[in-house]
């Protein structure tokens, strides 16, 4: 068998874009521990099981394989510099970070995109690692995106957008979902269209942020969900996709994408044929949560699914 070289391979398996978490639970006498990991994921949905893989030379080894359980906290996308906390050693990690004890008992970050709090289900000997195995008895999500991490650096979602620039021609818009319904708002032409604005001499996050204020909503820009060039009118227009909170807006109305599994609903209104068809396409892909980037014209371009 060939000998592998263990940096290169860690290189290749960093090639693979992941989220960021931090797993948490408590040693005997009761005290939270944590560390940050990206070897995380779901496992069943019946039982409800994730996982996590543990370094067998970690110092919280003993506690997790021989406790009753752990949370995985996925880390939103200003959160890292918690990330780089319990990335390193430190002797109390949690010193700083507001926290709260899980129903499962595990320690809970505050502000982050998800959390599970799960029970021990079995634990797996692999290599130079533990696996992890957990049943989530509770969890929770938030509208905040989650950060990501490849090639040994931070990805965020909405800092993507920043290249896109600024200036008069760049049209920024927020779609903005919510259990199945995306937020409409009249376009002054007795139609309707997403929150839209020109961006600002701040850049595009900054005016997608002030579209999702303008609503009353709370919600967070997550990632670039379309951008195409307007010839006819002689704009860029980028769009990000965003996961609202709970809570009716002050401007504009939800509307359901599809109904009863079968076509469009509500979306006959929409003025701009370019923004119905991008609604179309969401409404496709929300069904099967595979989602893709479109770039290119009104007319035609690429889309590029999201890993």
């Amino acid at each position: 068998m060939t000998s592998l070289d263990p940096r290169a391979l860690r290189h290749a398996f960093g090639s693979f874009m992941t989220g960021v978490t931090v797993v948490t639970s408590h040693d005997q006498s009761g005290q939270p521990i944590g560390f940050t990991a990206n070897s995380f994921t779901s496992v069943s949905l019946d039982p409800p099981l994730v996982l996590v893989c543990l370094a067998n030379q970690s110092r919280n080894y003993d506690a997790l394989v021989n406790g009753d359980g752990f949370a995985v906290n996925v880390l939103a996308e200003t959160q890292i510099e918690i990330s780089n906390t319990f990335a390193r050693p430190a002797e109390d990690r949690f010193a700083g970070v507001n926290w709260h004890r899980g129903p499962a008992g595990s320690p809970l970050i505050d502000g982050v995109s998800a959390w599970f709090d799960c029970s021990l289900h079995k634990t797996v000997e692999a290599g130079d690692h533990v696996i992890l195995i957990g049943e989530v008895k509770a969890f929770d999500v938030s509208p905040h995106p989650g950060l990501g991490y490849a090639r040994g650096a931070y990805v965020t979602a909405a800092t993507t957008a920043e290249p896109a620039g600024t200036g008069p021609d760049l049209v920024v818009s927020a779609l903005i979902e919510r259990n199945g319904e995306v937020l409409l708002v009249d376009d002054g032409q007795g139609g309707a269209t997403l929150p839209e604005a020109l961006a600002g001499p701040d850049g595009a996050s900054a005016t997608v942020r002030q579209l999702i204020a303008d609503t009353g909503l709370t919600a967070e820009p997550g990632f670039v969900y379309s951008v195409f060039e307007d010839v006819a009118r002689k704009r860029q227009h980028i769009a990000f996709l965003c996961q609202a909170g709970a809570g009716a807006p002050v401007r504009g109305t939800f509307v359901p994408l599809a109904q009863d599994g079968a076509g469009e609903a509500g979306l006959e209104d929409i003025s701009d044929p370019a923004i119905l068809t991008m609604l179309e396409r969401f409404a496709r892909e929300a069904t099967l949560g595979d989602f893709g980037i479109y770039s290119g014209n009104q007319r035609s371009g690429e889309i590029r699914q999201i890993a």
